[in-house]
């Protein structure tokens, strides 16, 4: 199981999945460009002293990226307000790469276009969309119970 960033925008965010990650022992793809310097003061604050403690490759373009899941086998799942299928609605695999895009625009269609699968989190239809990283630790937290990848962890 692994989590993928789609060019993030916000230090705060990355630093919250970083440290996400780090205590669940998942791995972190980021797909540059970000909208900040990756080595910056504000994302290891963000993620403290876990910065050092996660998985974490860097991809110079989502090509790059795509490749690279497509040699391991995974199964690239985009995480979206746009996706008509609920994530507690599917299985989970350990090979799974759970992507979340911008926190400004998301993903762009050729991005779309290229999942495996879209799946969205059932909320109001009054309301936008959650924080990135409340969003990828529910869909996470839900992955690693189906997956049995909790049990590694004490």
């Amino acid at each position: 199981m692994r989590i993928a960033l789609y060019q993030p925008d916000i230090a705060q965010n990355t630093g919250t999945i970083l440290r996400l990650a780090a205590c669940l022992n998942v791995a972190v793809d980021i797909i540059e460009p970000a909208g900040f310097d990756i080595s910056s003061r504000a994302l290891r604050r963000a993620a403290l002293d876990y910065f050092d403690k996660v998985k974490l490759k860097r991809h110079g373009t989502f090509s790059d990226f795509k490749q690279e899941v497509g040699r391991t086998g995974g199964r690239l799942i985009l995480l979206t307000t746009r996706a008509d299928t609920a994530y507690h609605n599917i299985v989970f695999k350990d090979s799974d790469v759970i992507l979340a895009g911008r926190e400004s625009a998301g993903v762009p269609e050729e991005v779309h276009a290229s999942v495996n699968l879209r799946i969205r989190i059932p909320m109001r239809s009054d309301l936008r969309s959650l924080n990135v990283a409340v969003s990828l630790a529910m869909v996470l937290g839900e992955a690693l119970r189906q997956t049995g990848d909790f049990s590694h962890l004490t």
